[in-house]
């Protein structure tokens, strides 16, 4: 037998179980990867929205990340809600020392309710620490703008700017996702590379597109995408074919997310619609 691919998730608790480690390590399992957890965060939060957060001990984020890496071959790693500058700082100095194949970066900064989950202090840390050491980066529009300090774009020239911006600052890869431009009828997401390591930070861009679900029960979508890319991503080629598999299991997970009934507010996606029946 084949080994499946090792993931890490390097994130916070969502009691709800629909983002955060817990829809990463779904994603994971759902897309053919062992998913492992480094925990940075407790939350308090449900479907409607975030009441609490409980930061873990910089020291011992570190202490969680050096004990798994002294013994598991990591292929992948995911990392999400980072919720301050020192534990930003620790994960840094973390993949500085070992050095994992992959690397996706989801900039979790706000949640859907509004709540803020980074400190402003921690956004530097993210730009100028992990975002070089990331292989990929999936914000959302107003996670893109608040890395730059500009106002979230408002139309796909703008959105495409935005991205290459992000890739001149130092990202080798951005998939800016266009899920929050809910009047069109595609969720189009952009895809810029870096094309050489020069100053000049050529790009390549690619468009990825699907339908757009209508459903309320959106909770964790940005968690899963770029949880079902780290699993993903040592199963595949390369970066665009591995996004594009991504994309079409959150379509799916999106429009089987109405078949699950957990919660009052906007309830998660499906991560097991392939397998449950």
């Amino acid at each position: 037998m084949t080994s499946p691919p090792i993931a890490l998730t390097i994130a916070a608790s969502d009691p709800s179980g629909g983002a955060g480690i817990q829809a990463d390590l779904k994603a994971f399992s759902a897309n053919g990867a062992y998913g492992t957890a480094v925990l940075t965060a407790l939350t308090a939060q449900n479907t409607q929205g975030v009441t609490g957060i409980h930061a873990i001990p910089p020291a011992f984020v570190t202490e969680q990340l050096d004990t798994l890496f002294a013994d598991v071959a990591v292929d992948a790693v995911k990392i999400g809600m980072l919720a301050d500058a020192a534990i930003a700082a620790a994960v840094a100095d973390a993949l500085e020392r070992h050095r994992p194949r992959y690397v996706v970066l989801d900039p979790v900064m706000v949640s859907t309710s509004g709540h803020r989950l980074l400190e402003a202090d921690a956004v530097t840390v993210l730009r100028d620490r992990l975002l070089p050491l990331a292989d990929l980066i999936t914000p959302n529009l107003p996670e893109a703008g608040d890395l730059l300090g500009i106002a979230a774009a408002q139309n796909r020239t703008d959105a495409v700017e935005q991205a290459r911006a992000l890739v001149r600052t130092g990202a080798k890869r951005v998939l800016l996702k266009g899920g929050h431009h809910t009047h069109d009828a595609e969720s189009v997401d952009i895809l810029v590379e870096a094309t050489d390591a020069t100053g000049a930070r050529g790009t390549s861009v690619t468009e990825l597109s699907a339908p757009r679900v209508n459903t309320r029960n959106t909770h964790g979508t940005g968690c899963t995408l770029s949880a079902a890319i780290a699993a993903l991503r040592p199963q595949r080629d390369d970066w665009p074919t591995a996004v594009r598999a991504a994309k079409k299991y959150l379509t799916g997970a999106l429009r089987a997310a109405d078949t699950l009934h957990v919660g009052h507010g906007h309830g998660p996606v499906h991560h097991f619609h392939q397998y449950w029946s």
